[in-house]
């Protein structure tokens, strides 16, 4: 289980297509300390196994199923992406239960500056509206996030809000991000278990 706080900036200096999906290595120095093969890594949100790591760098099969539902798809050399490590039991609890499984992927549609902060819409897949709420929590790209604004359920193009401030925007690939790049979702896993329990209609 993963909380949503970013603990290190990586950087993908090798990508190598294979057959049935990718291999990814990522430099990132601080999550390779203490780090073995088979160990678990959130890349940009998607909970990953180590598969090889070196002094400086550390790397990742992604399957083409988590590149259908993800925004690896698009990834290139020298990108950046959000690391964290799986929040272990002694572990302080600062974000929310982010499992590292994307349910979407959406568009940053709009950057507004607000001060030193920026405010950034969103929109995402109508299938999971219902689970995106005001004062609520979201992960996006893997970071613990609260929706500030959200469209109305049923609303064609849904969107919603987030304001970043600037140590967020320091530590996470948001601060390079620009209007048109794709984000992987994570909605709040309690709201999918609830609307499965209690048989919602779609």
């Amino acid at each position: 289980m993963f909380t949503g706080i970013v603990s290190e900036l990586g950087f993908v200096r090798h990508i190598e297509r294979i057959d049935g999906g990718m291999h990814l290595t990522v430099e990132a120095p601080e999550t390779v300390s203490g780090v073995g093969v088979g160990d678990s890594v959130a890349l940009n949100g998607v909970c990953l196994t180590v598969v090889d790591f070196e002094d400086r760098t550390f790397s990742v099969q992604i399957v083409d199923e988590s590149l259908g539902r993800s925004s690896f798809g698009a990834i290139v050399e020298g990108d950046a992406v959000n690391l964290e490590r799986p929040l272990p039991a002694s572990g302080r609890f600062d974000g929310h239960i982010v499992q590292g499984h994307v349910d979407g992927v959406g568009r940053i549609t709009s950057i507004v500056p607000e001060g030193e902060a920026a405010r950034y819409r969103i929109s995402f897949p109508s299938a999971l509206d219902v689970y995106v709420v005001e004062k609520g929590s979201i992960a996006v790209d893997g970071v613990s996030l609260t929706v500030t604004a959200v469209s109305e359920v049923g609303e064609e193009n849904p969107w919603f809000e987030i304001v970043l401030i600037p140590h967020t925007l320091d530590v996470t690939i948001f601060g390079q991000r620009g209007v048109g790049a794709a984000v992987n979702l994570e909605v709040d896993v309690v709201a999918k278990y609830l609307e499965r329990m209690v048989g919602t209609p779609r």
